[in-house]
């Protein structure tokens, strides 16, 4: 039960993320392609970031990590 809530968390936020970042027509079509037979998200991923040194994906991460704080659903392992 508790992956199906989690799963549905995580669905909904990514959902507010992608309407809220391109508009409801773009998160459509964004859905449209990853739906495709034809999307290797594999190979997306090899060249997400090729553009970008290591450095400024290192610089772009911080920035987004900045003042970021775990809700408190969420459960954090610890070493």
């Amino acid at each position: 039960m508790y992956a199906d809530t989690q799963t549905a968390a995580i669905m909904s936020a990514g959902m507010k993320l992608l309407r809220e970042n391109l508009g409801v027509v773009e998160t459509e079509i964004f859905i449209s392609i990853i739906n495709t037979n034809e999307f290797d998200y594999t190979k997306w991923r090899e060249n997400l970031w090729e553009d970008l040194t290591a450095q400024e994906l290192f610089e772009s991460a911080s920035e987004k990590v900045q003042g970021y704080t775990v809700p408190e659903r969420v459960k954090v392992l610890k070493a």
